[in-house]
């Protein structure tokens, strides 16, 4: 047995308190779809955020952050740490017109902003391709996650490890909804966090790493501590640096971290009482998330680099495990099981099913508003009841997690996952950034924009499985060309990106605008102001219609825009300000955590002035 038995009482103690918070949050729910999806609109600021960054703290997310730092080190991080960028927009931007809007899901937004028939087709085509197959394949993700730490810590085969765990997800977040959803990710994200900071304590104390003194000086760690790719080596400063600053955070729509908010990230700014709930809620998660959860898996991720220097370590370490399954990302749960000790094993284990949980209920609750508010409700049974609409919410949890549990077993590697869904939301994100801003982006600017980011990415995988030549040297020919795995990943990306958004700004071009009386509701109800819907307001004072009251017509996208900024270099800062003590620079900690504090209390300044405008 590789748990002992406290470890199962621990365990079985968690999923008794789980289960117990999730049915007493739980009245109520199922009178509406309001309260079901959206937990009555009166949550509070600090119970969403954590509930967003409970969500994204997944247990594949651990094991992604190990595959990215044992394959690239510490700055490879930059692939996700960039999408801070994005969540500070959201912060201070969005959130507030998001919380205007009084939608019951983000997708009901495009029967408030578009027209016609486009509009609901649009609306429910990603109520179904998200809600559904977006969903399933996230889900499949921290499943594989799931069963990887199962596998290893549990000694469970993958079908019962998420057979088991599957069915307790779907009792608690289809018999409470959002609001048992939310409770049960404060227990869970307090229990995951305490359990990665004890695993990282206990990792680096072991006699093979010898403390983080002989760990950071460790011959297999010590050229992967750097923040940031050196500049002598411009393929890695490229393409996990400038490329993920400078083009994918603005570019791509990615589950959390949507440009212009959106997805569960929506529902909880939707679930607040107010919009200065929602603004808070989204503060407090994108500090959470960059700022304090990176480090604990970082540390172990370097760790593992001593123990298991490389994937046939781990294999010949666990020979019971699927060979397929024993990728870098492997190396987490395998250093857990390596050096807890009984109880605290368990305790562990437990905190990793608390992350997958708190995601997986986030993103079944999440696909079924979807199915149900925007599709069902919307399309197939219009006179549907409440009752009615709960129920098929609930019918709708149990079939998304069904068709997760059987993706699951088909993928190999988180990283595998993450790349996939990277690439077939590239260069989609502009758009939702703009189509608050610009009134001329209609239904067909969306859904060119999503064909063309399936077919352009299917069009560079056929080009990667059918025209590189691998040389013996390592280096690659894509159709004849000389090149490396790296560039053509960049090249690959970036085409994406460019050939996605040339296509839907043309179409946008040359296609109908929204109509008239359409876009003067949108403004009316979400007063986004600025440049880009000039032309609506001025056609209609030529009618001698006021759209807005003067004294709501300032734009506060520009300080909104000073504040992402400012906020995004206090966040940074105290992320690498608590790196830096790590390793023991302090001189360079000191340096960051001034320049945390000057721009933290620029940013307090400059927030006032943004509520002043509001």
């Amino acid at each position: 047995m590789i748990l002992q038995p406290i470890d199962w009482i621990i365990i079985v103690i968690f999923f008794v308190i789980l289960l117990s918070i999730g049915y007493f949050a739980s009245r109520q729910a199922g009178q509406s779809t309001t309260n079901f999806f959206l937990s009555g609109r009166n949550m509070p600021w600090w119970l969403l955020g954590v509930s967003m960054v409970a969500t994204t703290f997944s247990a594949d997310t651990p094991n992604l952050v190990t595959d990215m730092v044992r394959t690239g080190g510490v700055a490879s991080n930059w692939l996700w740490w960039a999408f801070l960028l994005t969540g500070m927009l959201t912060v201070f931007i969005y959130a507030k017109l998001w919380n205007r809007s009084r939608v019951m899901t983000d997708l009901e937004f495009y029967e408030l902003r578009y027209s016609g028939k486009m509009a609901a087709f649009l609306r429910g085509f990603r109520a179904v391709y998200l809600g559904l197959f977006f969903n399933v394949m996230v889900i499949a993700t921290v499943s594989l996650a799931f069963i990887k730490i199962a596998g290893v810590m549990l000694g469970l085969q993958p079908a019962p490890a998420l057979i088991i765990a599957a069915v307790i997800v779907v009792f608690y977040s289809g018999l409470g909804g959002l609001k048992s959803i939310l409770w049960t990710d404060l227990f869970q994200f307090s229990f995951a966090m305490f359990g990665a900071i004890i695993a990282a304590v206990y990792v680096t104390r072991s006699p093979e790493v010898g403390g983080l003194s002989a760990l950071f000086s460790h011959p297999n760690v010590v050229d992967n501590l750097s923040f940031v790719p050196s500049i002598s080596q411009p393929e890695l400063l490229l393409s996990i640096f400038i490329i993920p600053l400078a083009v994918q955070w603005w570019s791509v729509w990615y589950p959390g971290a949507e440009p212009g908010g959106g997805g569960y990230v929506a529902q909880r700014m939707l679930s607040a009482k107010s919009e200065d709930h929602a603004v808070g809620a989204t503060l407090l998660f994108n500090f959470f998330h960059y700022a304090l959860r990176p480090w604990p898996w970082i540390i172990v991720a370097l760790a593992s680099l001593i123990v298991f220097p490389d994937i046939q370590s781990m294999a010949d370490r666990f020979p019971d495990v699927a060979t397929r399954y024993v990728q870098e990302d492997f190396a987490y749960p395998a250093m857990l099981r390596e050096y807890l000790p009984a109880g605290l094993l368990g305790l562990v284990v437990a905190s990793l099913i608390a992350a997958y949980m708190s995601t997986t209920a986030s993103h079944i609750n999440w696909g079924s508003s979807y199915l149900v508010n925007d599709f069902y409700g919307r399309f197939y049974n219009p006179n549907a009841t409440e009752k009615q609409k709960v129920a098929v919410g609930r019918i709708s949890t149990v079939t998304i997690m069904v068709l997760s549990v059987i993706l699951a077993l088909i993928l190999q590697s988180a990283l595998q996952a993450f790349q996939y869904i990277l690439m077939i939301g590239a260069g989609t994100g502009l758009i939702y950034i703009l189509r608050w801003f610009w009134w001329r982006i209609n239904a067909f600017s969306e859904i060119s924009s999503m064909i063309a980011a399936v077919a352009f990415s299917l069009i560079f995988i056929a080009i990667e499985n059918f025209g590189i030549t691998y040389l013996e040297n390592g280096a690659i020919e894509v159709l004849g060309i000389p090149s490396t795995e790296t560039y053509w990943a960049i090249i690959r990306f970036v085409g994406v990106v460019v050939l996605t958004s040339a296509t839907w700004i043309i179409v946008t071009l040359l296609t109908k605008p929204v109509k008239e009386e359409t876009l003067r509701s949108f403004y009316t109800k979400i007063r986004p102001g600025g440049p880009g819907w000039q032309p609506v307001v001025d056609r209609a004072r030529a009618e001698n219609v006021e759209l807005i009251k003067e004294a709501d017509l300032k734009w506060d996208v520009p300080t909104g825009i000073i504040c992402m900024i400012l906020g995004s270099i206090s966040i940074y800062s105290i992320l690498f300000t608590i790196g830096n003590l790590l390793y023991g620079n302090i001189s360079q900690a000191g340096i960051f955590f001034a320049l945390a504090a000057v721009s933290s209390y620029l940013l307090y300044r400059s927030w006032n002035k943004l509520k002043s405008k509001q």
